[in-house]
């Protein structure tokens, strides 16, 4: 099992989850985080972290979020991994919890 990040990260792309993982599985783009599901050994650390509330199990994904878990995998194997917290982008509050982000993830 792993953890899938899912559309609420996009535009808000807090990085706390990033400093809890025992693992280098997360990879950073320009405005969205990913999980590699290769690297997750489903420690659950980063999800309580997450401001945004956008980290699930692969077996708990919200309705409509399923398109996620394919995606972090494609994404993970392109994405640099991040391993330290960043600060949080400027509007990443206005961003949090709007809906239809995913037209706006910028690969």
């Amino acid at each position: 099992m792993t953890f899938v990040v899912t559309e609420n990260c996009i535009k808000c792309k807090y990085t706390d989850c990033v400093e809890v993982c025992p693992v280098d599985c997360f990879h950073e783009g320009p405005n969205f985080l990913v999980i590699d599901p290769d690297e997750c050994i489903d420690c659950t650390l980063c999800e309580p972290e997450c401001p945004a509330e956008a980290i699930f199990s692969e077996e708990e994904l919200p309705e409509g979020q399923q398109q996620f878990k394919q995606l972090n995998a494609d994404l993970a194997k392109s994405w640099p991994v991040i391993t330290e917290k960043k600060a949080m982008p400027a509007d990443a509050k206005e961003w949090d919890g709007k809906p239809d982000k995913l037209k706006l993830l910028e690969k």
